[in-house]
């Protein structure tokens, strides 16, 4: 059995400990996140606020874009693209480690309140009844004060996370 999450692509690369689980995990992705790590790749702005971490995380930013683009990886996410909600086949990024691709298309439920991708990342795990994954307090302070019906993890409770079969969704 997996783990399942949601999240954005970026925190795959940015936190390493995501793909290194003692429990096979799923993370459930908007796509419009993966178009984010082409616009971090693009971008003179900093991920990082210091310059060696930044540029190791647009390495990896820039590994994980690569080997999204492989021919299989993007026939499987083009899967996704034919319709609002469908997902893509699981992708492997690691040996106990799998990606899905959700078209999530409707950012109008939260849209004053959040951007469009924190809007999709909330509706994904509404809709999937799946956990929300963040590095980002201030989100979780925000889907708090708006009563949003998810359950979210801080990247700091991750592994605690995945141990507890009582706060995890298992496919």
């Amino acid at each position: 059995m997996s783990r399942q999450f949601v999240t954005e692509a970026v925190m795959l690369a940015i936190y390493g400990e995501l793909l290194l689980t003692p429990v096979p995990v799923e993370y459930m992705i908007p796509y419009t996140s993966l178009l984010e790590l082409y616009e971090f790749l693009s971008s003179d702005e900093a991920l990082m606020s210091n310059a060696e971490d930044d540029k190791h995380v647009k390495e990896k930013v820039r590994e994980l874009v690569d080997y999204l683009d492989e021919p299989l990886n993007k026939k499987k996410i083009q899967k996704a693209l034919n319709m609002p909600w469908a997902k893509s086949p699981y992708i492997l990024i690691g040996e106990s480690t799998r990606i899905t691709v959700v078209n999530a298309m409707d950012t109008a439920p939260y849209g004053e309140l959040f951007d469009p991708i924190e809007t999709e990342l909330l509706l994904v795990s509404q809709r999937e009844q799946t956990p929300l994954l963040t590095d980002q307090p201030e989100l979780i302070h925000r889907i708090i004060d708006a009563s949003v019906p998810v359950q979210v993890f801080d990247i700091d409770d991750f592994e605690f996370a995945v141990e507890s079969d009582h706060f995890t969704h298992n496919i």
